[in-house]
């Protein structure tokens, strides 16, 4: 399975153990986890699943492969800046949000949009006019968001 993994180019301390946790349970499943290819929540989630044997690919805004982190196997360099965000909702079969800024957010959209399952780790809380939450299943631990990446996609 294909699991994008969204979050901050910075994270602190908390996030950056949520996404280390992520990819490591990504990558001991046998996984395949996307992500920006960045630092931050991306870097700490590529570092978790390349320590559990995991491949980690890498959608980056720029034109040098050489800016991914140091975790990323496959870097596949984009040069269209933020709009890089689709790709990165899109190829995976499910999202792993975690933390995140505005980024993060339309990463979200772009992801619900698509029909992919979202879930959520201490990640944006949305309403819509109507004060309906969108359906984000929200977790609390690495293994819940694993777990219900792959319930999503099997179901």
């Amino acid at each position: 399975m294909r699991i994008s993994v969204i979050g901050g180019q910075e994270a602190g301390a908390e996030a950056a153990r949520l996404a280390f946790d992520v990819g490591r349970e990504i990558g001991a499943r046998g996984h395949v986890l996307i992500c920006g290819g960045g630092g931050g929540v991306m870097r700490e989630a590529c570092r978790g699943a390349k320590e559990a044997g995991g491949l980690t690919i890498g959608i980056l805004p720029g034109d040098d492969p050489a800016a991914a982190n140091e975790f990323v196997d496959v870097p596949l360099p984009t040069g269209i800046g933020y709009a890089r965000n689709v790709f990165v909702a899109r190829a995976g079969e499910a999202v792993i949000a975690i933390d995140g800024s505005v980024g993060t957010l339309s990463e979200i959209g772009f992801a619900l949009v698509a029909g992919r399952p979202v879930i959520g780790l201490a990640t944006w809380e949305l309403r819509d006019a109507g004060g309906q939450s969108p359906p984000i299943r929200r977790v609390a631990d690495a293994k819940s968001a694993v777990d219900a990446c792959e319930a999503a996609v099997a179901g």
